[in-house]
């Protein structure tokens, strides 16, 4: 079995501050440990119900995060800024099913830890044929596109909740309860890391019974901005259709499509700031 492993890092178990998991962040060496360790808990688990390869495509900040040598599993490693298919970089229909680990919470979530969608200083709310939708949906697109199903997500349990809406069925590692946007109640980080090398476990053994994304094709992603010159800006890109001030949507048959327009309204909208 080969596994595809996209790795955020808010969701881990512990971190509810940016300081924590933003490169030069002074606990930012400590917690991305813990995010390794999370990641291994994942590997280990797929391996005991038989998988052989892995690739982790590091979906956090600047996505150079993890210390490849550090993988378990021989895990293949894909980093670096700028990725066409961003946190879903490297999956094709060679794989046999996806992990999303230390996931969050939408924007449009109450009180998920540290909570965003993409860009945090662009999009108010995201959602998916009118349902919200945080990073976990959105990559949900590129799931069904290649007919690969996510059978597991990490992280707190409104992300799960997200998750779910979209991928029926998955296993979700709930790892920590969000008490607010920056503080939560998270499992000791060893109980978190056998929560989900167990669910990862569980996920393989009934990988015959698995679902794939549920997303009804046509599909309409709507966004809603934070401010006229963000959705000013995405309009001008082919697809992006401005429906009011501060919203705009995107529509098509093709989920690989609409994803890939709505990345570019991201990468275009970071570099009004950048």
């Amino acid at each position: 079995m080969k596994i595809f492993i996209s790795s955020d890092m808010e969701g881990t178990a512990g971190v509810v501050d940016w300081d924590q998991c933003v490169i030069g962040g002074s606990q930012y060496p400590y917690y991305t440990g813990l995010l390794t360790g999370e990641i291994n808990a994942a590997i280990e688990g797929a391996m005991a119900a038989g998988a052989t390869e892995f690739l982790v495509n590091d979906a956090h900040s600047k996505m150079a995060n993890l210390k490849p040598d550090a993988l378990a599993g021989r895990a293949s490693y894909l980093s670096g800024r700028y990725k066409p298919m961003y946190m879903m970089q490297g999956l094709d229909a060679s794989f046999d099913a996806i992990f999303l680990v230390s996931y969050h919470g939408s924007m449009g979530s109450k009180g998920s830890v540290l909570s965003h969608t993409y860009f945090p200083a662009a999009f108010a709310e995201v959602r998916i044929n009118g349902a919200i939708a945080g990073e976990a949906g959105l990559n949900s697109l590129v799931a069904s596109a290649y007919r690969v199903p996510i059978v597991l997500v990490t992280g707190d349990a409104t992300t799960a909740e997200e998750t779910a809406r979209f991928c029926p069925g998955i296993k979700t590692a709930v790892v920590k309860r969000s008490i607010t946007r920056f503080s939560a109640e998270a499992l000791h980080p060893d109980a978190a890391k056998d929560l989900i090398r167990e669910r990862a476990q569980s996920a393989l053994v009934e990988l015959a019974d698995a679902k794939q994304v549920d997303i009804s094709l046509p599909a309409t992603v709507e966004i809603s901005f934070r401010t006229s010159d963000y959705c000013e800006l995405a309009s001008r890109i082919a697809g992006v259709e401005r429906t009011g001030d501060l919203s705009a949507h995107i529509t098509g048959d093709d989920p690989l499509w609409i994803y890939q327009t709505f990345v570019t309204a991201v990468l275009l909208c970071r570099g009004l700031v950048e």
